[in-house]
């Protein structure tokens, strides 16, 4: 594993927020955003997004495309788009700018499609767009999973000089026949993530993808899960925190593609964990800003809390219980909390809550020695013990 060294330096000229470990980044789209003219809406959006303490937002592909979404960009040039016209986007990185919430650009490097049919039969040619590309520039792939090849992800990025960059390297987890259940060692899993990100010299964070999959089988009963044998987080986040990018959804595991859902009635014990733990958390749109904003205003405690008791990437984690009902922990010394119907409370006279007219599902949050006074523990409760 290399070390942080680059990663670091280059996040340097960021003010911080990165190199420290602080950044809470925000999915700003779904798979049907193209559909409802999106740069103006995020636009709308910015105060909010702000304030409810987002650092980044990852924004859709801005190029022309043939498909709406943008997955299949043609001219590079053209920032005309099924998601709003430059005029739009520029108004809305504006707007960002302002708010100080920086733009993430969702670049597809390896996606590419021509204008006209090549020799082959393949769309590779560039004809009547501005892009000096050949046949050569689109290839095909027969079996398998086609990754972009961590070396080349290297060299973009050294020569494109980002403050930031996180990749996605997602291939199947470690399930067992006959019923074919996620296996509780997912240790190959994440140490292929981790190799991906170690080709690009520490250059690239990654999806946690491990954490995501065994997280959406934990929350379902088996809480034990969330401990790996060595007493850490069992995804990428209890071996390389600080290039992990943990998320609960995302536009191709959720929304109307739904290819690896999180369980719906357990999203809030998803963000429970992500957004008091290490790593760099990820908020999906459709859980934000979704069709009655119901998870709303728990997400945003959460990331007060976060703030408030400065857990970040690096933060130290000890599991406290892992069992089919409870989950427990604390980090940092600063931030104590519990997932699940498991009955359990903290011992000692420093841990200290207060119970508050807040619905989040099955979550308890103590926070202790740390930057708030103990007297400011906050505690939420399932609806039907809310006064």
């Amino acid at each position: 594993m290399v070390s942080d060294e680059n990663f670091e330096e280059q996040a340097a000229r960021n003010g911080g927020i990165i190199k420290h470990g602080r950044e809470i980044l925000f999915q700003a789209f779904n798979w049907e955003s193209h559909k409802h003219n999106w740069w103006r809406n995020l636009e709308e959006k910015v105060v909010d997004l702000a304030q409810s303490g987002f650092t980044s937002a990852w924004l859709p592909p801005p190029t022309q495309s043939l498909s709406p979404e943008g997955y299949l960009p043609q001219n590079l040039y053209c920032l005309d788009s099924c998601y709003g016209s430059l005029h739009d986007l520029q108004a809305l990185l504006r707007k960002m700018k302002e708010h100080n919430v920086r733009a993430m650009a969702d670049v597809v490097i390896n996606h590419r499609v021509g204008t006209t049919q090549g020799s082959n039969g393949m769309y590779n040619r560039y004809d009547g767009i501005p892009v000096s590309w050949d046949e050569h520039a689109v290839t095909s792939c027969s079996g398998g999973k086609c990754s972009y090849a961590a070396k080349f992800v290297k060299e973009y990025i050294e020569q494109s000089k980002p403050l930031f960059a996180v990749g996605e390297y997602w291939d199947s987890c470690e399930y067992s026949p006959p019923d074919y259940r996620l296996n509780y060692n997912q240790d190959k899993h994440r140490q292929r993530i981790i190799n991906w990100m170690d080709s690009t010299g520490g250059l690239c964070a990654a999806f946690d993808f491990t954490t995501k999959g065994i997280l959406q089988e934990a929350v379902k009963g088996e809480l034990w899960r969330l401990r790996d044998p060595e007493g850490k987080p069992p995804g990428v986040m209890g071996w390389w925190p600080s290039r992990s990018v943990t998320f609960v959804e995302n536009h191709d595991t959720g929304s109307t593609q739904g290819h690896w859902p999180f369980p719906s009635d357990h999203i809030m014990e998803g963000y429970a964990y992500i957004l008091t733990h290490p790593g760099i958390p990820t908020v999906f749109y459709d859980h934000f800003y979704g069709k009655d904003d119901s998870f709303h205003g728990g997400i945003a405690k959460l990331m007060e809390i976060r703030k408030c008791q400065d857990i970040h990437s690096r933060s130290a984690v000890k599991i406290l219980e892992a069992s089919s009902d409870l989950y427990s922990a604390i980090v940092d010394d600063k931030l104590c909390m519990k997932i699940g119907d498991g009955s359990w409370c903290p011992s000692g006279p420093e841990w200290k809550l207060r119970p508050l007219n807040f619905i989040i599902c099955r979550l308890t949050a103590f926070t202790g020695p740390g930057n708030l006074p103990w007297e400011g523990g906050l505690r939420f409760l399932p609806s039907e013990d809310a006064d």
